[in-house]
């Protein structure tokens, strides 16, 4: 027949139906070529090539391709994060305080430390130069709590004269806890304090740099009218030395609570009106 489409040979090749898969098999049977290609929807019968066979017969190539795409538009499971590990001087500062918690200073030593740090006690002289750099670097640790805690007092919205009499109560009361509390960490402290060793240098500029700030912001606001700002700065200190220096605090441990709480109140009374009344 004229009309009737004549029949063309199978060309092997890229072209041939053989070489398609069952999804881009044409439809009805026909040469690649003569009608539009799969996937446009052209044809009444032809599904439209979304990107994911359609179907029962899909193939094994079209099922790792959905995998990938339903993997690649998913979310993935969040994983939570591995806890840092702290630095070696860091652990070994953990190790040496519990020692010294449990040991006191005498009975600590470094080989003990690095044996339980899984290092050499050669090594440990890499972070700390000795024992006693050691263990006032986990008093320093404490010290630097103690000053944070005061700063915070500084930096509050409260009058100048409450400032004052905040810083030095707790102060006092800090140290106070601690040589009841950590008796060998008191006895470091103490230590480097008596001998003026660096951390005990340190810890008393910061004093002084919290109690001055107090002191200009009372003159600022009038609250203070003292004359010589270093003269009152002094004062403070050589006023609240039995309540505050720690040997002071460790001759009067058995004194009790209550009591040394009443003489610090009456002290500060004392160090407030100073301040006031621009003696000094």
């Amino acid at each position: 027949m004229e009309g009737a489409r004549r029949a063309l040979p199978v060309r092997w090749g890229s072209a041939s139906p053989y070489h398609l898969t069952p999804q881009r098999l044409p439809l009805p049977f026909r040469q690649p070529g003569d009608e539009p290609r799969i996937g446009t929807g052209a044809h009444p019968d032809e599904p439209r090539e979304t990107g994911i066979s359609q179907g029962p017969e899909r193939d094994a190539e079209s099922d790792e391709a959905v995998t990938l795409r339903v993997v690649g538009r998913g979310r993935s499971a969040p994983q939570k994060a591995r806890p840092a590990l702290p630095s070696a001087d860091v652990r070994l500062l953990n190790i040496a305080a519990e020692h010294l918690a449990r040991l006191g200073p005498k009975r600590v030593t470094v080989v003990a430390v690095a044996a339980e740090a899984g290092m050499t006690h050669a090594n440990v002289y890499r972070y700390f130069p000795s024992k006693d750099a050691l263990l006032d670097a986990v008093a320093g640790r404490w010290l630097r709590d103690v000053e944070t805690r005061l700063a915070g007092i500084a930096d509050a919205p409260d009058p100048a004269d409450d400032k004052i009499e905040r810083l030095l109560t707790a102060l006092a009361t800090v140290q106070r806890d601690a040589l009841a509390d950590e008796p060998h960490l008191f006895a470091v402290h103490l230590d480097a304090t008596v001998a003026a060793r660096p951390i005990a240098r340190r810890h008393r500029v910061r004093l002084r740099s919290l109690v001055e700030r107090v002191i200009e912001e009372g003159m600022a606001a009038g609250a203070f009218s003292a004359r010589d700002r270093e003269r009152a700065i002094a004062y403070i200190f050589d006023a609240s030395y039995r309540f505050t220096h720690p040997l002071a605090i460790q001759h009067d441990a058995e004194v009790p609570r209550d009591l040394v709480e009443a003489r610090l109140g009456a002290v500060i009374y004392a160090i407030q009106r100073v301040l006031r009344a621009g003696i000094l």
